[in-house]
């Protein structure tokens, strides 16, 4: 199992420094968010101080961008890293798309499944000098002169990431990604029995197996009060979305989501966490007085049943806090670990 890292409330300034340091405690990967900042701008940074780490974005939004800007992006920051970028694309929600980006959402499976086509074919065209044809629903590039074609440095194009919540997306992330990206709002039973199939339907769909795809989890971890007062906020927010209103059906927990949704709409953001009960905290994070606590439960949750798992970060990435949990990893690490 690799473990992660999320630069998150970093100042840009920063990110490079903070990356070379999560490299030297051992993580696998570290990876962005397209919150309140850009997801490239920090890997960009990140790739000049690191070696070895995978580096993502967790995610970066598909839908308000087109293909090439995804691809040049993509190609840039993989060029730079020699071979370690990973795209990481998420739909997001309609709202967000329509509202805060003013883009089309519509049959967002669909759309995704051509994103991703579209940019490997970009890819392709760079790579083979072949003419650039793709004629897709939404997406049509037809045009790409030697004049706008980047190099080909021999490094290989970059992995992509898909992320789901719902299984339609998670599904098609069996069949077209390299990584899948799953939310900090899930519980090890909605992984095993909704995302874990999807996953499967579509490796078969595609004529794939399981070791085509690497299974990602973003996790909440809570070691004290502050940080369970952080967890219960950002569940109160996911929650309150009806996208990912199947989470908490599939535990009975649908009237909550209708509860917080509501409260959404009358304005009364800071009422969220109030309605979130314990219980809920309990079953989608890890929690322990230690370190190694976090990193034992994580293992009896998730080994056999995930590849990579990501501590989610709060508002602001804790080094230290990090440190210590990345220590607690490799002192549980099964012997088969890396």
């Amino acid at each position: 199992m690799k473990f992660d890292a999320t630069l998150r409330g970093i100042e840009l300034k920063d990110a490079g420094t903070w990356a070379g340091a999560c490299e030297e405690l051992g993580f696998d990967g570290i990876w962005t968010t397209e919150t309140d900042t850009d997801p490239y701008f920090p890997l960009v940074l990140a790739a000049t101080r690191t070696k070895r780490v995978d580096l993502g974005t967790g995610i970066a939004l598909a839908f308000p961008r087109s293909p090439t800007h995804l691809a040049h992006a993509a190609w840039d920051l993989n060029t730079l890293s020699q071979g370690r970028f990973i795209l990481g694309l998420g739909s997001q929600v309609k709202a967000h798309v329509v509202r805060r980006f003013s883009a089309e959402y519509e049959r967002p499976v669909a759309r995704m499944r051509e994103v991703v086509a579209a940019v490997r074919a970009i890819w392709a065209t760079w790579s083979d000098g072949a003419p650039l044809d793709f004629r897709g629903e939404f997406f049509q590039h037809t045009l790409m002169p030697p004049a706008f074609c980047p190099p080909d440095h021999g490094i290989g194009h970059p992995r992509i990431a898909l992320a789901g919540v719902q299984p339609r997306m998670t599904e098609l992330a069996g069949e077209v990604a390299d990584i899948f990206l799953a939310h900090p709002l899930q519980t090890r039973s909605y992984v095993a029995e909704k995302l874990v199939p999807a996953i499967e339907r579509g490796l078969e769909a595609a004529g794939r197996g399981r070791s085509d795809i690497e299974i990602s989890l973003a996790l909440f971890a809570i070691s004290g009060d502050e940080e369970r007062a952080d967890v219960r906020r950002r569940i109160a927010f996911y929650a309150s979305t009806p996208q990912y209103r199947p989470v908490l059906e599939a535990h009975g927990w649908g009237m909550l989501g209708e509860k917080l949704h509501a409260l959404t709409r009358a304005g009364k953001w800071d009422e969220l966490p109030n309605h979130v009960p314990d219980e809920v905290i309990d079953e989608v994070a890890v929690s322990g007085t230690t370190a190694q606590e976090l990193a034992e439960q994580t293992r009896a949750r998730y080994e056999g049943l995930v590849d990579r798992v990501n501590i989610h970060a709060g508002e602001v990435a804790d080094l230290k806090r990090l440190e210590s949990l990345r220590k607690a990893f490799a002192v549980v690490a099964s012997p088969n670990d890396g």
